[in-house]
């Protein structure tokens, strides 16, 4: 399997922003924790299945899709759901990361995990990319773009890593605090830095 660089940072980061720029840029594979949450309640899994038997219909569109909206309500009060839902789904994407992460063709690939610190999921990963932002930049980000309060931002930092816990799991970081900061040019230098380390790793 190729080089592993895990990619994590709060809320509001540029996480998406900066893996797109691999991806553009360079061709790098992306494996996206978000993106397989929702492929393993799609329609028609097992995971839908199990939360539709364990809350009941109510908690599907009239299409038969996950309301999203009525499940993060369900939980979000009771402890005891969330811990529920949590043992269904996490071994879930765990295994869907593990067989997408198997079929990169990439020197490296990037494994984008939000939580990846919280959830505890460094074994999975070679090296730790944090994208870095002080917290008052991803206040005005998130207030933004969600459309939220103050106070909702700062219940989802209250519940993250904060910076200093990130930071320190951090094999690289890129900084991100900037409106107007340059990207590229930091992305240019890891992707060169991870080229030298699967070359390294595949002459061993």
């Amino acid at each position: 399997m190729p080089l592993i660089v895990g990619l994590t940072g709060g809320i509001a980061s540029g996480k998406t922003t900066v893996a797109n720029l691999f991806q553009q840029h360079f061709s790098i594979d992306i494996v996206d924790a978000d993106i397989i949450a929702r492929d393993v309640v799609a329609q028609g899994t097992k995971g839908l299945t199990a939360i539709v038997e364990h809350f009941g219909p109510d908690i599907l569109h009239r299409d038969g899709s996950l309301n999203r909206t009525a499940l993060r309500e369900r939980i979000f009060t009771d402890a005891t759901e969330k811990n529920w839902l949590n043992q269904l789904l996490h071994p879930l994407i765990n295994q869907k990361m593990s067989e997408e992460l198997h079929k990169v063709t990439s020197p490296y690939a990037l494994l984008v995990v939000p939580l990846l610190i919280e959830n505890q999921l460094q074994s999975m990963v070679d090296r730790i990319l944090v994208i870095d932002v002080d917290e008052q930049t991803q206040i005005e980000r998130t207030q933004a773009r969600d459309k939220v309060s103050k106070e909702q931002v700062l219940a989802i930092l209250s519940a993250q890593a904060s910076r200093a816990e990130r930071l320190a799991f951090a094999d690289d970081v890129i900084e991100n605090s900037s409106q107007n900061q340059r990207l590229l040019p930091q992305i240019t230098k890891l992707h060169k830095k991870y080229l030298a380390i699967s070359s390294t790793n595949r002459s061993e």
